[in-house]
């Protein structure tokens, strides 16, 4: 039987290439539209109409367009690093002090956290970063010297780094995340001091990687649980679990509306990126720095979303 003329085309003959140059030309469309980051004095001088894109296979194949092997601040993306580091560490009792659901409010507000007594809504709003930071400084001694050595190694790139530059930044404004510490600490929801939490948390989220970097580091998730080398990092549950949370909870207050029009797994950070999950095929990363109100890049969402239309691949 043949195919219906609007059926999408068969996942084995997918032309990488063509999908992103196709993905690219959306975003260009939408190239400029939003604001950086400027409330991240470091971050305020970002091109906003720079745009990169790359996807990494299963089997470690890397494609990509326009700037994506060039440097970004990762911010909220590395949120997703530390949360597996937690669980593949053993740290399943973190879900008695972290909360799995959407929040429906911005990702650095204050209100929700009161009323439900210092436990976060979910892992990737600012509150619940912390805490997962804090239990990775427990488990570890080192939060963000362990979430840079695993994006090192499974880009395979030694020369990811954190941008002290960007950290400094983020601890002279960073006093709404301070103000979250302290709060959640009142609640007995933070086992290490909230000034080194805070450091810890500032210092991941100041890292700098490329697409071509995160979309290589995200592979974990596509692969259910398996790192570069072969190793099991999480169960397939437990991976299963992560892009869960992801999909309800990894694009701030608009999660639902990217799952409407991407339809994948994706965490977004105000750096201007967004690493989506294909489970069981590949890892792609955009970037522009230009946000809409949720914090979202404009030009990203519009690449991925042309890119799951154009291929027929999302998790629905």
């Amino acid at each position: 039987m043949n195919a219906a003329p609007d059926s999408p085309p068969d996942h084995a003959e997918l032309d990488y290439p063509q999908l992103l140059d196709t993905a690219m030309a959306a975003a260009r469309r939408e190239a400029g539209r939003g604001h950086v980051a400027g409330y991240i004095p470091a971050l305020a001088s970002e091109d906003p109409e720079a745009f990169g894109m790359a996807l990494a296979t299963v089997d470690g194949e890397v494609f990509g367009v326009g700037d994506w092997e060039r440097p970004f601040s990762v911010q909220s993306i590395s949120k997703l690093f530390s949360l597996a580091l937690v669980l593949a560490a053993g740290g399943d009792g973190l879900w008695s002090g972290v909360g799995r659901e959407p929040s429906g409010t911005p990702f650095n507000s204050l209100v929700q956290l009161e009323t439900e007594h210092g436990i976060p809504r979910n892992p990737f709003i600012n509150a619940g970063a912390l805490v997962v930071t804090d239990r990775l400084q427990s488990l570890t001694g080192d939060a963000a010297a362990h979430v840079l050595d695993f994006l090192r190694t499974e880009a395979g790139n030694p020369a990811i780094a954190v941008d002290a530059a960007v950290a400094a930044s983020e601890a002279e404004h960073g006093h709404r995340n301070a103000a979250l510490a302290h709060f959640i600490a009142s609640h007995g929801n933070l086992h290490n001091e909230v000034d080194d939490v805070l450091r810890e948390y500032f210092a991941h989220c100041s890292i700098a990687a490329s697409c071509r970097d995160l979309a290589l580091a995200g592979r974990f998730l596509a692969r259910h649980g398996l790192r570069a080398d072969g190793s099991r990092m999480l169960s397939r549950s437990e991976a299963k679990r992560i892009n869960a949370v992801m999909l309800t909870c990894g694009t701030y207050d608009a999660a639902g509306e990217f799952a409407f029009r991407v339809g994948l797994p994706a965490k977004s950070g105000v750096g201007g990126g967004v690493l989506a999950v294909l489970p069981g095929r590949a890892a792609l990363c955009a970037w522009s720095p230009a946000l809409d109100r949720a914090g979202n890049s404009v030009a990203a969402v519009a690449a991925l979303d042309a890119f799951t239309t154009a291929s027929g691949l999302s998790v629905f």
